[in-house]
């Protein structure tokens, strides 16, 4: 049986050399995106949209403005990340489909393959 996904997130939080963000913010960040994700059960297979799938990644390459968050498969790259705006572009982006433009970095869409 194939699990359906509907996002997963990417969160560059505990840099090895510390150049992106404060490893302590990182790791708080991280704490949060894994406990709301647990509350909001957005783990559960009984989604109609799929699970939300989450991963703390070591460098994303951006190097500033840390912690960062790549957003799969929207393609969206969220600066600054703390804890609470965690909470924020979880409830805003991930449920109601609704992308922060404030905290946005950069995107990078999926490419669409139009044969």
């Amino acid at each position: 049986m194939a699990i359906k996904v509907s996002h997963h997130l990417l969160l560059c939080a505990t840099p090895n050399k510390a150049s992106c963000c404060d490893p302590q913010i990182g790791a708080a960040s991280w704490k949060r995106l894994k406990d709301l994700i647990k509350e909001l059960r957005l783990e559960s297979h009984a989604r109609p949209e799929g699970i939300v799938l989450r991963s703390k990644v070591d460098c994303l390459r951006i190097c500033e403005g840390g912690p960062i968050l790549l957003v799969w498969p929207d393609g969206i790259w969220y600066k600054k990340v703390t804890p609470k705006r965690i909470e924020t572009i979880i409830k805003k982006h991930i449920i109601k489909g609704k992308p922060l433009e404030k905290w946005i970095l950069k995107t990078t869409p999926q490419a669409i393959n139009l044969k």
